[in-house]
């Protein structure tokens, strides 16, 4: 059995925010669940090639924007997935921080972070 507490675990600088990563590929559970910060005001261009990722909204507001331009509001409650590995950019309203439970399927390795350039979506 795993146990872990959010104050015993040491946060990762993702690059817009911070990430919890309660579980990680080395804990072989077969997917990572992330407690993520997304800094207010922040817009974060981000694909990710090699997971799958559901994120389910507990605090704060933003948007998820697709490549295509569709724009969806985030707000406690709400779930997005990106079952497509889907380019998008994630938009925290400029009041508070967004928060989000996450989840990625392969798991992360624990210590991706990402690297924003205006020429591309960042991945890992």
């Amino acid at each position: 059995m795993i146990v872990r507490r959010k104050n015993e675990i040491a946060a990762v600088e993702w690059g817009n925010g911070l990430s919890f990563r309660f579980l990680v590929e080395a804990d072989r559970m077969g997917f990572t669940l992330a407690h993520t910060i997304v800094r207010a005001g922040s817009k974060s261009p981000l694909h990710y090639r090699r997971h799958l990722e559901a994120c389910y909204c507990i605090s704060g507001r933003g948007q998820v924007i697709a490549e295509s331009g569709d724009i969806h509001e985030i707000e406690p409650g709400t779930l997005y997935a990106l079952d497509e590995h889907d380019r998008h950019h994630l938009v925290a309203s400029p009041g508070s921080d967004l928060e989000l439970i996450s989840i990625f399927n392969p798991p992360l390795h624990g210590d991706e972070r990402h690297h924003f350039d205006a020429s591309d979506f960042s991945h890992y």
